[in-house]
């Protein structure tokens, strides 16, 4: 749901030790839009998540929980603009792991 909250302005924003974003126009849902956030973290960084609690969950869900019961390192995470599409099936986990 959108929440019509605006960006705030680049001056007021301060870095994060660690973190490094990165973004692009991958046209998710709309052409000539930054749509996609790449996040990338320094080694050592600890990661949890939180997630719903809707037994039909969407792939990239399924997917970063896998992630995270691996126990292996995550150093980076990737946000889209749209919504997770569930119901999509092994192709959906399919695309969900390509991206990764």
């Amino acid at each position: 749901m959108p929440v019509n909250l605006s960006a705030p302005a680049a001056h007021t924003l301060l870095p994060v030790k660690g973190v490094k974003l990165g973004f692009a126009e991958a046209y998710v849902r709309k052409p000539n839009r930054k749509d996609v956030l790449v996040i990338t973290l320094d080694a050592g960084t600890t990661v949890s998540g939180v997630f719903t609690q809707n037994q039909f969950c969407a792939a990239p869900v399924l997917l970063c929980k896998e992630h995270l019961v691996s126990k292996q390192p995550i150093r980076a995470l990737l946000v889209n603009t749209g919504c997770a599409n569930a119901g999509t099936g092994d192709d959906g986990l399919h695309r969900a792991k390509l991206t990764c």
